[in-house]
């Protein structure tokens, strides 16, 4: 049987070499920016956009470009709704007031006239006309256009339009003036349903609170997890250093993760949003599990091989649990593989960090956790069971 725990040296020089330029990294953006990465809205404060275009030929590097242009460098844009998604337009209706607000309440009259089920939100948009939209998709042409018969006299017309849905994150207008040139330069690709427009701010207050939550719930995690350990591996010596190893092997990935997108911010200006975070306390569950489930067959070959050495035990139930580990993890990276190439930029980002990250907890579970727990052992760690060597010698002799 190949000992794959004999290499352990060679696993914590791998780890190292990753870890410590991700620390450098970190350290150069946090001092040339003031922070370890590229801030995303969430942290730094801005400004979420809901806008409907009426109209065909918006696409999503239009909408990308008019915000750059105002100066948003990333804005983090996501198509809402599906393709085909149409709204009805009521332009130039028959009516004795050509004051737009009183049209709207004509509008919605005839609509609670006719009895239809559902409810209607009207928007007026300067020279487009009136844009309905229906709460219900039971809504038929026949029943829109008897519905609004007493307006669609002469001149008018009610057509049915395809809309493109985006909500966009971008930084703060500071000024009015600011935000209307920005709709002004949108308005440019398509006209704007006003009905559906929402413009909602982002105070940098919310990111952090969201990063004091995820702190604390991985430091309470931790502890909560090394006790849990210590009480199920009671009966094995030293139950606590699999607490500790398990942990060591979570804080491991998490730094990988850390170092890796500080890293794609300076090159590629990925910033890190709330998604980030989500995708570190996946990858905190996932270490730990399978750290535990290595460290259970380890737990349960020490009472059934009494006499061979530590090393061979711990290599043995390695060996007895990687084919699972991989098993269950090769699922998943295929699943994020798919997403990776054809799930949207939106969320590209996210899959790409997460399937970082459970790379990393799935060589962290194998490769560091138990080797290091070998090693606490045999006192190899400097100034951590320093007699531990000299204890392992005279019990192998």
């Amino acid at each position: 049987m190949f000992n794959l725990v004999e290499k352990r040296r060679w696993y914590f020089i791998l780890s190292a070499l990753i870890i410590i330029p991700g620390l450098a990294i970190m350290g150069y953006s946090w001092a040339t920016t003031g922070a370890p990465f590229r801030l995303s809205i969430d942290f730094t404060g801005g400004s979420i956009y809901t806008i409907t275009f009426v109209g065909e030929g918006v696409t999503e590097d239009g909408v990308r470009t008019v915000f750059e242009q105002n100066g948003d460098e990333n804005p983090i844009i996501q198509r809402l709704g599906s393709e085909d998604e149409t709204r009805w337009v009521l332009s130039n209706p028959t009516s004795e007031s050509t004051d737009s607000d009183v049209v709207t309440g004509e509008i919605l009259d005839d609509f609670a006239a006719a009895g239809l089920d559902g409810s209607l939100a009207v928007g007026y948009t300067d020279g487009i006309g009136y844009v309905l939209n229906f709460s219900s998709d039971a809504i038929t042409e026949e029943n829109v256009r008897s519905a609004f018969a007493s307006l669609t006299g002469e001149g008018a017309t009610l057509t049915e339009t395809p809309i493109t849905t985006y909500s966009i994150r971008a930084g703060f207008k500071e000024t009015e003036a600011e935000r209307q040139a920005l709709e002004a330069d949108l308005e440019v690709l398509a006209p704007i349903d006003r009905g559906s427009f929402s413009l909602e701010t982002v105070s940098p207050t919310v990111g952090g609170e969201v990063t004091r939550a995820a702190a604390l719930a991985i430091l309470l995690g931790a502890l909560v997890i090394t006790g849990f350990i210590v009480i199920a591996f009671r009966q094995v010596p030293n139950a606590f250093r699999f607490g500790v190893c398990a942990i060591t092997a979570m804080v491991h990935d998490i730094l990988i993760m850390m170092g890796i997108m500080s890293l794609l911010g300076i090159i590629l200006g990925w910033e890190v949003d709330a998604l980030f975070l989500t995708a570190i306390l996946t990858v905190v569950g996932f270490s730990v599990q399978d750290s535990i489930v290595v460290f259970d067959r380890i737990r349960e070959n020490i009472p059934l091989r009494l006499g061979e050495p530590y090393e061979t035990i711990v290599n043995r139930s390695l060996w007895e649990t990687i084919h699972r580990s991989l098993a269950t993890q090769l699922n998943a990276f295929f699943i994020m593989i798919a997403l990776l190439l054809f799930g949207g930029e939106t969320v590209q980002h996210f899959i790409f960090i997460l399937f970082i990250g459970l790379l990393s907890g799935s060589y962290s579970s194998l490769f560091t956790a138990v080797p290091l727990l070998v090693s606490w052992e045999k006192g190899e760690i400097p100034y951590i069971n320093q007699d531990g060597g000299e204890k392992y010698k005279e019990a192998m002799a």
